[in-house]
């Protein structure tokens, strides 16, 4: 997974007219170092999509404007628009995460 540090590089990522996944995390988050402990095979599985993260501690303008409350969140961009988000509720789990992207029309 790709890692984005700046505002700049976020928005030249998501313009792009190929659906990106966006991962809003942080350092101190245990939801979020479970999901790393499985979203490898994951990324493995839906490797015909372009995945990022970037940590949310870093860019708390880009989590407020597209609404991450909670971490990890699953961000889907396509033209520089949100396309679809899976909430850090319902990402617990390696089947919650691939029911995601299987409900994606991507």
């Amino acid at each position: 997974m790709n890692h984005l540090q700046t505002v700049e590089q976020f928005n030249e990522v998501i313009a792009g007219d190929k659906a990106v996944i966006v991962k809003f995390y942080t350092t101190w988050c245990p939801d979020c170092a479970r999901m790393d402990m499985f979203i490898g095979e994951i990324i493995e599985q839906y490797s015909q999509l372009e995945w990022y993260q970037i940590n949310r501690d870093d860019v708390p303008e880009l989590a407020e404007k597209y609404q991450v409350m909670g971490i990890p969140s699953l961000l889907v961009f396509k033209n520089g628009e949100k396309m679809a988000h899976l909430h850090s509720a319902n990402a617990k789990t390696p089947e919650q995460v691939k029911e995601f992207l299987q409900s994606l029309s991507l």
